[in-house]
């Protein structure tokens, strides 16, 4: 499976012959391979962008999959032991984060009194990646999103804001994976990861 980059982490818990197992993958970078095993289930929940773990700063995440205990049934995160999160009761265990004080939503809204290096500073150590790089990140989703529904590749490059079609095909490797004729009804693209148009209104 191609793993697009992405500015948010995810908790994921997934059961295959071996057990249960589960862990945290931080935001991504870039584009990478990532393994499916075969016959696992698999249930992520993936946390809104600025919401940290106040244990594990954001820069710490970046690229990295960092594995999570599970004994017993139960999940052990920073000395806490809590029942697994499934797809019906997803919400409420983040809930049960927020309220034990494991999870905490950082400001990421601009100060009239900060300067632009604090602005950027904050936000570096909140969600790992320089809001450039997410800015980046998010036009090559959307890019990706709008070929995948079918747009001609020059018309997709203008409206994504790229300089041209080679622009975009560098960003689309770096960021998402496959190529755009890949991302095309009549490309291969192979399995993406959870690949959706981007609010834009969150990175300003």
């Amino acid at each position: 499976m191609s793993s697009v980059a992405r500015a948010e982490w995810d908790l994921v818990v997934w059961e295959d012959p071996d057990g249960v197992h589960a862990g945290l993958q931080g935001p991504e970078s870039r584009a990478t391979k990532a393994a499916v095993p075969v016959g696992a289930d698999f249930v992520g929940i993936r946390v809104v962008r600025g919401a940290i773990l106040p244990a594990l700063p954001g820069v710490a995440m970046v690229d990295r999959f960092i594995p999570l205990r599970v004994a017993d049934g139960r999940l052990g995160l920073f000395g806490e032991r809590l029942d697994l999160p499934g797809f019906d009761d997803a919400e409420r265990f983040v809930e049960t984060l927020v309220r034990g004080g494991l999870l905490v939503r950082a400001d990421l809204e601009s100060g009239a009194m900060l300067s632009e290096r604090t602005r950027q500073r904050r936000y570096l150590s909140a969600v790992g990646l320089p809001l450039r790089t997410v800015r980046q990140i998010e036009r090559a989703a959307d890019a990706a999103v709008l070929l995948r529904a079918g747009g001609h590749v020059a018309e997709v490059a203008h409206e994504a804001g790229y300089f041209d079609q080679p622009h975009l095909a560098r960003s689309l490797r770096r960021f998402i994976g496959p190529s755009a004729t890949g991302l095309t009804d009549s490309g291969d693209g192979g399995t993406l990861s959870l690949l959706y148009k981007t609010g834009r209104e969150e990175t300003r």
